[in-house]
């Protein structure tokens, strides 16, 4: 049997380094907004290439918290893709703002900045793209159009710690970058964790004190925060995979690279477009498939895991039926949750695992 994805192996792998990053915290007696979580806070940010990252609970919370930061809340409106996880969509929400979707480039999913200038109303105040799968989102033409129309650009990087794009790291090309650090992204945590990067003093300032209750000094409150802090655990092990991640990164890449050889000519599937801009990470590894079935069925009976992200968009969850919005309305977000289709891969999958996979479709095909 061949799992979709086994987190096993990266915490054998760093075992060692892991272990005593967990007995450090413990035996420190510090355990929320201490050493491990400024240590990695300076490492990341370096990593990134930005002069601040922020620490915060979670992926969905960095990106409300850079929202409400940016005092975006209710009778705004933010400009979100209609193909991604529904968590971009709830930041939005959960700030008081508006989501409008807007379509992708069909071929990688993405946002299509051809499409937002159309979307941008008197209410917009920012907009948010998502580097989905790991491949990086069209940037300089999203940020030349915000700084047309004096809108804030959010970079959602869930899934693309390490990719670049036109030679920069994500999280550094745009206002600010939020990360996602939940176990089976690029670089994981073991439980839920999150950061925010920026170059900006003042919004980097302000997430820190939204995510401590807002107060600076201990029960001196001067706004209305929340609990938002990455833990000195979760940061501790991060900054014990944080040194492969690019390693890890590179496998995934010499893996995607296999995939694409090997399901070459494979009619059943379509293989993933990449930019020649683009270096992604290959978080997912997704094709299209028109009689999806068929290849699950076939992937099945020889025991390959396999996922959809994401069979409903958000447009179409009952969470956002107050937007009116029904089947048909965003045609190229049903298309791509009604084809896509996510094959195993993580930096510790053995090449024989895609050799498998792809002499599966063969014999389907």
């Amino acid at each position: 049997m061949i799992p979709f994805l086994d987190l096993r192996a990266a915490y054998a792998e760093l075992k060692e380094g892991i272990d005593a990053a967990m007995l450090r915290v413990a035996a420190s007696g510090w355990y929320v907004l201490g050493e491990e979580v400024a240590a990695f806070e300076r490492e990341f940010a370096a990593y990134c290439g930005t002069k601040h990252c922020v620490g915060v609970g979670n992926g969905l919370e960095a990106l409300e918290l850079v929202l409400r930061a940016w005092d975006i809340g209710p009778g705004d409106e933010v400009i979100v893709p209609s193909s991604t996880y529904i968590a971009t969509w709830l930041a939005v929400s959960a700030a008081g703002a508006r989501p409008v979707p807007v379509e992708p480039d069909v071929r990688t999913a993405n946002l299509d900045p051809d499409r937002v200038a159309a979307a941008i109303t008197p209410r917009t105040k920012a907009i948010l793209p998502v580097h989905l799968y790991g491949q990086p989102a069209d940037m300089d033409p999203l940020m030349a159009l915000a700084a047309q129309r004096g809108l804030k650009v959010l970079e959602d990087v869930a899934q693309a710690q390490g990719a670049r794009y036109k030679g920069r790291r994500t999280g550094a090309l745009a206002h600010a970058g939020a990360f996602s650090f939940f176990p089976t992204k690029n670089i994981g945590a073991l439980g839920d964790a999150g950061a925010v990067t920026t170059d900006d003093d003042r919004l980097a300032d302000r997430v820190r004190l939204l995510r401590n209750y807002g107060s600076k000094v201990k029960y001196v409150n001067v706004e209305a925060g929340v609990n938002s802090r990455l833990d000195e655990l979760q940061a501790a092990i991060l900054r014990a995979k944080l040194p492969v991640l690019d390693a890890w990164n590179d496998r995934r890449r010499a893996l995607a690279a296999h995939y694409r050889e090997r399901l070459a000519g494979i009619d059943i599937v379509e293989l993933p477009y990449v930019p020649q801009w683009a270096d992604p990470v290959w978080h997912l590894f997704t094709v299209r498939a028109r009689d999806r079935r068929r290849v699950t069925d076939a992937l099945d009976a020889a025991k390959i895991g396999w996922l959809i992200h994401y069979p409903i968009p958000p447009h179409l969850q009952q969470a956002y039926a107050t937007l009116g919005l029904k089947q048909g309305d965003l045609p190229l977000a049903e298309q791509i949750a009604d084809t896509i289709l996510s094959l195993p891969i993580s930096p510790h999958m053995p090449v024989a695992h895609v050799d498998a996979v792809a002499d599966a479709l063969r014999r389907a095909a």
